[in-house]
């Protein structure tokens, strides 16, 4: 419920403060004072779209506050929740609007999109009236006020969950039917390199080990031929033999030389015992180092045709196994393609099979409702003095999509005889204002908690019986909930539970609209002044009485 609103330098508005009560509310006013700046106010800080240019002529900006009661159920709760916002009673919007055309909104002191104001607008009002492009005149609106009217929540919930499992499946054909047309327009290719990398089939780690090989083979075979002429030399034809003599030749005088030759033997026969030794140590070098020549050559084929197909194929050279699989994976699924494909099919036949048998349980719910809507409808439009009028909800086929396979319009005809068409198009002002109000009336009862009502003037080119059924009607709308009305019809004016009235006035050259507040006294006087004009009678007030008595 909109508690209060205060509107500050908003057009021909300085400061205005307005304390709103549950029940039907009734603005008034002489055409021009002000009404209408009400509501565009208040549409601003809801995020509507409307006038471009709202600050008041020589203010820096302008500002407008409305305060929410939000009950427990209310669903405003459920968009601040998403939001992030913590939960409470009372809902704060503020926007403001400077003179270069910036806006700012907060909630509850936070500052927020136009989008958030919007989204919560559709939770807390809805605007009725002759130029109403945001309800009931906006057939985009229509299927959703006749499900609300039919109240088939678990049908629609049917409808939506098997769409989902549709559109999932079809993506998932989509999905594969294209991986297998590509994969079809590179089979050759898949096939060749499967089958390149299966020949060679190369190993993670394979490419340093190679490497190192290869360079052990490449250093021997340019130090062996030094090593082998060094055990030459130490061998039995060079160092060994020569000392082997020199051995011999001693010991053959060592008797002679009476010991001065013993030391010399037994240095002798140490370096000999070296000799060997490291003579031993050569001979296991070269060893070592002997290589089979095809066995570098093998080894430098396979290293290059490793890094050759890694290059090939923009990989490192321990990658090649992984793409290998990776490729191996693709060839298999292109074999495999076709019986996926048609499981995948068969999936999509099954979830439309579901999707329309759903659809069409609730499009029969959807006729069911609509034929009870025109009934109820053309039984509201009686008391409004149209009972020759006919209200048709109009279903058609449209594409599947998640709210179903139907679109739906309201459709009218005036006249017996007439042909029906749009309602915002056959209807004049007064018969599409009594033609929404009873559309309203009799969606009311689906409405959610909470929502505040406007109704702009939706009460012109209405007078007499007509207009008092059609206050009624907007005061038993308000009987749990809050209505606005903007009138110009004392017979409404006069069923309201609160009045204000709209006054333009002119000080000191400047322009100013304010919302005055009726007591008893003052709403007999504003009642009889819409009733005579700028001269209330005697007769004008006893009338206005009348009507408030009822």
């Amino acid at each position: 419920m909109l508690r209060a609103l205060e509107i500050r330098d908003m057009l021909i508005i300085d400061r205005l403060e307005l304390e709103f009560q549950p029940g039907l509310n009734v603005l008034t006013g002489e055409t021009g004072a002000g009404k209408s700046i009400l509501l565009d106010s208040l549409g601003f800080v809801l995020g509507w779209r409307g006038r471009a240019e709202l600050v008041r002529s020589g203010a820096a900006q302008g500002e407008v506050t409305a305060v929410f009661d939000l009950p427990q159920a209310h669903p405003a709760h459920g968009v601040l929740m998403e939001a992030g916002f913590e939960d409470a009673d009372e809902l704060i919007l503020r926007r403001v609007n400077t003179a270069d055309g910036r806006k700012t909104g907060w909630v509850n002191d936070r500052r927020v999109t136009g989008e958030m104001l919007r989204a919560l607008s559709d939770t807390l009002v809805e605007l009725h009236g002759q130029h109403d492009d945001r309800g009931l005149l906006n057939p985009k609106g229509h299927r959703a006020l006749l499900d609300q009217f039919a109240g088939h929540d678990g049908l629609l919930a049917d409808v939506r969950s098997s769409w989902k499992t549709l559109s999932k499946a079809r993506k998932a054909l989509a999905e594969a039917e294209k991986a297998h047309a590509d994969a079809k327009a590179e089979e050759d290719f898949l096939r060749h390199a499967v089958d390149e990398l299966d020949k060679l089939q190369p190993q993670p780690g394979e490419d340093a080990d190679l490497d190192a090989r290869r360079r052990r083979m490449q250093g021997a075979e340019r130090i062996r031929d030094d090593i082998a002429r060094a055990g030459q030399v130490m061998g039995s034809d060079g160092a060994e033999g020569a000392m082997a003599d020199a051995l011999r030749w001693l010991e053959g005088v060592s008797d002679a030389a009476e010991g001065q030759l013993d030391e010399s033997l037994a240095a002798l026969a140490r370096a000999m015992a070296e000799l060997d030794d490291a003579a031993r140590g050569v001979e296991t070098c070269l060893d070592a180092l002997e290589f089979d020549p095809h066995e570098l050559e093998a080894t430098e084929e396979r290293l290059f045709a490793l890094r050759g197909l890694a290059r090939k194929h923009d990989v490192g050279a321990d990658d090649l196994a992984g793409l290998a699989d990776h490729l191996r994976d693709r060839l298999m699924a292109l074999d495999q393609g076709a019986d996926r494909l048609a499981g995948l099919q068969s999936d999509v036949t099954s979830a439309e099979a579901a999707y329309d048998k759903a659809a069409a349980t609730l499009h029969d719910s959807r006729v069911s409702a609509a034929q009870r809507l025109d009934t109820a409808v053309c039984a509201e439009l009686a008391p409004l003095k149209m009972d020759r009028a006919v209200f048709v909800t109009d279903l058609a086929e449209a594409a599947a999509g998640p709210e179903g396979r139907d679109a739906v319009a309201f459709t009218v005809a005036t006249n017996p005889g007439a042909p029906a068409g749009p309602i915002g198009k056959i209807a004049s002002g007064g018969e599409l204002s009594r033609f929404l109000l009873a559309l309203k009336v009799c969606l009311s009862e689906q409405r959610d908690s909470g929502l505040t009502m406007i109704f702009d003037e939706i009460d012109r080119g209405v007078g007499g019986a007509t207009a008092d059924a059609v206050g009624r009607r907007l005061a038993a709308l308000a009987d749990d909930g809050q209505v606005l009305v903007v009138t110009h019809s004392p017979q409404v004016a006069a069923l309201g539970a609160h009045h204000w009235r709209v006054e333009k006035r002119v000080a000191n050259d400047q322009t100013t609209s304010t919302v005055v507040p009726l007591d008893p006294d003052a709403r007999e006087s504003e009642i009889a002044r819409m009733l005579s004009g700028d001269t209330i009678t005697s007769e004008a007030r006893a009338a206005a009485r009348a009507l408030l008595v009822g």
